[in-house]
């Protein structure tokens, strides 16, 4: 069996969370993987987290597990579709060997009852803008992940985004990536359909910059990755009205 590293991508994560309602849920599959596993890494006795300040790629990861989890969840049943979405997204961000360390803590987490609300609140208050935007455009890709909109999931998101500050016209926004109809790239960049050429011109710059992968620079190049998707539905769907109404 391969040695599970808890290295200092998710233990930072754990050390920023010590503490508050995020450290005790990490903290708890911690310990529950490291009780169902000799294979675990301990330095001096202890599983390899520590009380310093994370780095930003600590935070984001060990927000994102939870919060995975907890739209997974609420539906009343965990597909292999959601895992393998959050195992392929993990593998092409951080990697393949931190995507199998990170699935078994996240099974861990599924385990557990997650306090949605104080877990939400403490990444709200440590963590940027730009970077709740991300987690929120990531939940939605794991509602997707069967093919099947379920409702429960959405209202998850929803509930999600409003206790992380997200405002309605950015969930909207980060929802139609997803969830296409005749009106989607207009909500993508926050404008009602009859808005004149030069307002479509303005709303793409200013999305343009609110959603450009350097936003989450600090969270490495592996997350700026994922933000590049985003940001390139930004792109796309500016063109698509550019087409649609013949101008340049």
């Amino acid at each position: 069996m391969a040695k599970i590293k808890l290295g200092k991508w998710l233990g930072g994560g754990l050390g920023w969370a010590l503490g508050g309602p995020l450290g005790a849920v990490l903290g708890f599959a911690l310990g529950s993987a490291f009780d169902a596993s000799s294979d675990i890494v301990v330095s001096s006795g202890q599983p390899v987290y520590t009380s310093q300040r994370a780095q930003p790629a600590g935070d984001f990861a060990a927000s994102l597990l939870v919060l995975s989890a907890a739209v997974m969840k609420s539906d009343g049943k965990i597909l292999k579709s959601e895992l393998d979405y959050v195992k392929r997204f993990l593998a092409q961000q951080f990697g393949e060997e931190h995507a199998q360390q990170q699935l078994l803590l996240l099974k861990e987490i599924l385990k557990q009852q997650i306090p949605l609300r104080e877990v939400c609140i403490q990444i709200r208050q440590s963590m940027p803008h730009s970077q709740r935007l991300q987690i929120i455009h990531y939940l939605f890709g794991i509602s997707k992940a069967d093919g099947n909109v379920d409702a429960a999931e959405l209202q998850t998101i929803q509930t999600i985004a409003d206790y992380l500050a997200i405002n309605a016209a950015d969930f909207n926004s980060l929802k139609a990536m997803y969830f296409r109809d005749v009106n989607s790239d207009y909500k993508i960049l926050e404008i009602e359909q009859n808005a004149p050429d030069e307002e479509v011109k303005k709303a793409y710059r200013r999305m343009a910059v609110k959603f450009h992968p350097d936003k989450v620079a600090a969270l490495g190049e592996e997350v700026q990755k994922a933000a590049k998707e985003k940001f390139q539905k930004v792109q796309q769907a500016y063109e698509n009205i550019k087409k649609q109404r013949g101008f340049s």
